[in-house]
């Protein structure tokens, strides 16, 4: 009965820091996203500022639509910040379980990954569109161009470091789970295999 018992006690004190230490890094996750919708709603709601004023103000030329470009873009990234943070905000009292966990850890580094490549694409649509303004002297395509350049290398910038920043979190979460596979909630007791 004293084997049974402590056997009880060793997967019961073991469930609780191992749920403790999967909240930990939820927790962190949730952070880092938090944070980087923070700076990208914040990037937006400056770009829409400063743009509407510089496309009010502008006597014409390139700079208008430079302005303009960065108004309509940064309306978009409003909406992707906001989507995300509220996102973050559903999740944040939330349990996860180990595969829970690194189902979430896996779709945020797929996220922004996703989103790094895109941002490339930007990058180069706003260096074809430099290249079509110039040949055909629009000044709303040079406009546009320099928006779009400026709106898709702060996008790498800021996808990479959020990819860098949940990826580093999901290594952590990766070696905690191969060094604990198994798991115990208080309720039931998991066996995580790797195949």
């Amino acid at each position: 009965m004293k084997k049974v018992f402590t056997v009880i006690l060793i997967f019961a004190g073991w469930g609780a820091f191992a749920q403790d230490s999967l909240k930990s890094f939820n927790y962190s996750r949730n952070q880092v996203t938090t944070t980087g919708m923070t700076v990208l709603g914040s990037w937006a709601v400056a770009n829409i500022g400063v743009g509407a004023a510089g496309w009010a103000n502008s006597a014409g030329g390139s700079n208008k639509y430079f302005y303009q470009m960065d108004v309509l873009w940064n309306i978009v990234n409003l909406g992707a910040a906001i989507q995300g943070f509220t996102g973050a905000q559903k999740n944040k009292n939330k349990l996860f379980g180990p595969s829970e966990s690194l189902k979430e850890q896996k779709k945020i580094e797929k996220i922004f990954l996703i989103n790094g490549g895109l941002d490339v694409v930007y990058i180069g649509a706003g260096l074809f569109l430099k290249h079509r303004g110039d040949i055909r002297n629009s000044d709303q395509l040079k406009g546009y161009c320099s928006s779009i350049i400026l709106q898709g290398v702060f996008l790498l910038l800021f996808d990479g470091t959020m990819y860098n920043a949940q990826r580093h979190n999901g290594s952590k979460l990766r070696r905690f789970l191969e060094k604990n596979p198994v798991t115990f909630d208080g309720r039931k007791i998991g066996l995580i295999y790797n195949m």
